[in-house]
């Protein structure tokens, strides 16, 4: 059954999701010495990147990178880089080493190597994962439409990362691959609203993942934590 935690207010969530990406930080560090985390942009997260960013963790030895992004340099207002790194590695965080997806090439696709490798470079798998669902159920850069989705979203697929383009994404993205995703130790769903709660709930009511993308996580052999306030 899909553990689905409602709190009453955003604060509340951000504290209970800080602290689940916490204490998964910390367990991978006493296990494996150092621990990374991918974590997603928009308006959502940005209570709990900063709720994340006071706690009291071993920054020193945690990489932070982004579950997907826009192919846009961190200048541009649309950059998710741009926007963790202003709400998440500063106070307690800003010890942490944070590793964007972006690089300085026209399109992702060009990319897609370094960025592979890089991510081969950190401590893998991720310790945890926080995604977002859009109104269109997508999630990462699981756009519905999108050119590449089906390989994006291949549980069995050997890449790291994959570039996207789809109508509803704008500009041109890289994302992480839903096995990148699925192999963190813990994975969270983190969603706002009673709109939100009314698309997780057709999600989960339906069966086609090519529709909704945010099913290929939701009906995964290990689905996320559902995090949630109206």
């Amino acid at each position: 059954m899909l553990d689905q935690r409602t709190f009453d207010s955003p604060d509340s969530l951000a504290a209970a999701l800080s602290a689940f990406v916490g204490d998964a930080i910390t367990d991978r560090i006493a296990r494996d010495g150092k621990a990374a985390i991918a974590v997603s942009g928009g308006r959502t997260p940005i209570r709990f990147l900063e709720a994340l960013s006071a706690l009291d963790l071993d920054w020193p030895n945690v990489l932070v990178t982004l579950v997907d992004e826009r192919w846009v340099p961190e200048t541009s207002e649309r950059s998710n880089g741009a926007l963790v790194r202003r709400h998440l590695i500063r106070d307690k965080a800003a010890l942490a080493t944070f590793v964007p997806l972006y690089r300085e090439t026209t399109t992702p696709d060009e990319s897609l190597g370094l960025v592979a490798r890089t991510l081969a470079d950190m401590p893998l798998p991720f310790a945890a994962v926080v995604l977002g669902m859009g109104d269109d159920g997508h999630t990462a850069s699981f756009f519905p439409g999108g050119d590449r989705l089906a390989d994006a979203i291949d549980p069995i697929g050997g890449a790291a990362v994959a570039a996207i383009r789809a109508p509803g994404a704008g500009e041109p993205r890289i994302t992480l691959t839903l096995p990148m995703i699925l192999a963190a130790d813990r994975l969270a769903l983190h969603i706002e609203g009673t709109g939100k709660k009314a698309v997780l709930d057709e999600a989960l009511a339906g069966e086609d993942p090519l529709a909704m993308p945010v099913r290929a996580v939701l009906k995964s052999p290990k689905p996320p934590v559902v995090f949630w306030c109206g």
